[in-house]
């Protein structure tokens, strides 16, 4: 999984890259502008969107799958100054920007902030369409990341990434398998205002924060096994699941606010939203969470109700579940929501199989 970013006492202060940041840094603090610099990747929460994630580009996408990349390319030149419209990341990316904002104003020499990359396959041309739109609606994105055509996940480490988000499942999943939190963003059904000062994430349990294995006995064995399960492991943590990692720099981040007496008006709030039963199933949970140091905000044991309500209630900019049945029910509600393609819940949808497990395994 992706971990967090080295302190300053892991980093050698003679490096040659310390010294190559020490001097782009002293240059642009001498460039009189008002836009905030990009901090460190070693020391930011770094967060990898896709131009179709951040931006409504669906009737491009028509182009391009139906009249093939050249003509796509030109319509992208051909309206470069006509501002794209915001894609099911862009709330999410205003809500970082916010926090940033606050982070700023209580540590000014702080390089622990987020940092967001524009990752996408997208030719040179088609950025200048891009800058444009982010410039438009005054996007603080400085770095960018476009391969022409190629998948850009192989750049993901480089660029030191703590999450990924995109429109394309497959990216996902490749992401994923190289140990970077990842998740397929889409579009809620109908708009809900969110919160301009706070950001909310609401996470699934199972398969997202923690590992599939008590998914694994519910799909095989059913509730009274998971229940006898959880009850004989109760103290033992369970394994980390593709997204512990993204929690862990969030709790990082409150943490700061919290050390300035701020724990009360935190711009960042975080969400376990799960179908667990918390009497049968929840003291595990919960005990996982404190063996790795970290604080949820808000837990929801929904014992089997729909999540769709309860998410309608909490108006998070991003929800993350690993079941695409929950993804659409929440979508249904407005609620934008982010599949992440892990585990054995992929092999299933509404609890029937749709894919046979290899035999023998």
């Amino acid at each position: 999984m992706s971990e967090i970013k080295p302190n300053d006492s892991a980093v050698t202060e003679d490096s040659g890259d310390e010294r190559d940041w020490a001097a782009a840094k002293a240059f642009f603090d001498n460039l009189k502008t008002n836009k905030p610099r990009p901090p460190k990747p070693q020391y930011a929460v770094t967060i990898a969107v896709s131009s179709r994630t951040l931006f409504n580009m669906v009737a491009e996408r028509k182009i391009f799958e139906e009249e093939g990349v050249e003509k796509y390319v030109a319509h992208q030149v051909e309206n470069e100054n006509e501002p794209l419209k915001p894609g099911p990341a862009f709330p999410f990316v205003k809500a970082l920007m916010n926090v940033n904002s606050r982070l700023r104003e209580l540590y000014p020499d702080s390089e622990e902030l987020f940092d967001i990359v524009l990752m996408t396959n997208n030719h040179a041309q088609v950025g200048v369409r891009l800058i444009n739109s982010i410039n438009h609606y005054d996007l603080t994105i400085e770095r960018f990341c476009m391969t022409g055509g190629k998948s850009p996940i192989g750049y993901l480490k480089a660029y030191m990434t703590n999450l990924y988000l995109s429109r394309d499942s497959e990216k996902v999943t490749e992401a994923i398998k190289e140990g970077i939190a990842a998740a397929t963003m889409f579009m809620p059904t109908t708009q809900t205002e969110l919160s301009e000062t706070q950001l909310k994430v609401a996470f699934d349990g199972d398969a997202v924060l923690f590992s599939d294995e008590s998914e694994i006995i519910v799909k095989q064995q059913g509730l009274d096994a998971l229940f006898e399960h959880e009850k004989e492991f109760e103290n033992k943590p369970l394994a980390q699941g593709p997204l512990k990692c993204f929690l862990e720099v969030l709790g990082k981040l409150q943490r700061k606010f919290y050390a300035k007496n701020e724990r009360i008006v935190c711009p960042i709030r975080t969400y376990l939203v799960t179908s667990r039963s918390a009497a049968s199933s929840g003291a595990r949970v919960l005990k996982t969470l404190r063996s790795w140091g970290l604080e949820i905000d808000e837990a929801l044991f929904l014992a089997g109700a729909p999540k769709g309500p309860l998410l309608q209630k909490i108006k998070p900019h991003i929800y993350f579940d690993d079941q695409m049945f929950h993804i659409e029910g929440a979508k249904e509600m407005g609620t934008i929501s982010a599949h992440v393609p892990y585990g054995i819940g992929q092999k299933y949808h509404r609890g029937k199989l749709i894919e046979k497990p290899a035999e023998g395994k």
